[in-house]
């Protein structure tokens, strides 16, 4: 799979890309992300990506050149590609969204900013639109993050147990419900004790124990 992330600010993704489960995916090319500078598709000698709304009203917006121009710049042909704005307005992203988006070879993410970007843009080049919840961020940088960091972990070889992500929270192992509580060694830390069916090998009564605790 390949992200290619439409972004006015490239360098916040660094440490995104090289730390952790996502840098090790990048490393061994279980995924690849692309940044795309927009300011690279702006226009006049200042680089200008946005100009005020037609109607008035507080704020800039993005403004569609510079945008078809970026699309245009990774749109890969042939292939099974989804096309992303991360917006509070969007639908909200869920582990069904991750899994369903993970089955992509392509995505394209843009990272909006100001009031929003112009509707031909959404109307055009966007395939859905995607909220990580009922609030305001500057910017879609971090959406655009949460959005690869829950997808990447799905691929096949990303994780080191393949069937660590199919018993998530949320996941269809689950019904949807959030997962079991967890402990390790020592069984017993300043009185506070694991419990017992843990410790006990009966993998039935453990199993029971488990599914009895989901929420």
């Amino acid at each position: 799979m390949k992200f290619h992330v439409l972004t006015l600010f490239p360098e916040l993704f660094k440490a995104f890309q090289k730390e952790s489960i996502i840098g090790r995916a990048l490393r061994g090319k279980k995924v690849g992300i692309k940044m795309v500078p927009l300011r690279g598709f702006g226009l006049g000698k200042h680089r200008k990506v946005d100009d005020i709304p037609y109607g008035g009203g507080g704020g800039m917006l993005m403004s569609c050149e510079p945008l078809f121009k970026a699309f245009e710049s990774v749109t890969a042909k042939g292939k099974k590609v989804r096309s992303i704005y991360l917006t509070p307005q969007g639908r909200r992203y869920t582990q069904r969204t991750a899994e369903r988006l993970s089955k992509y070879d392509e995505i394209i993410l843009l990272c909006g900013h100001y009031e929003g970007v112009d509707q031909r843009v959404l109307d055009e080049l966007i395939d859905e639109e995607i909220s990580i919840g009922d609030y305001v961020l500057t910017g879609g940088e971090l959406p655009a993050m949460v959005v690869m960091d829950g997808v990447i972990r799905l691929l096949p070889g990303v994780l080191g147990q393949e069937e660590s992500h199919q018993l998530d929270s949320f996941s269809k192992a689950f019904a949807g419900k959030r997962e079991y509580p967890h402990y390790t060694r020592p069984a017993e830390f300043r009185g506070l004790k694991v419990p017992e069916v843990l410790l006990s090998g009966n993998h039935a009564e453990i199993e029971k124990w488990r599914r009895g605790r989901l929420k």
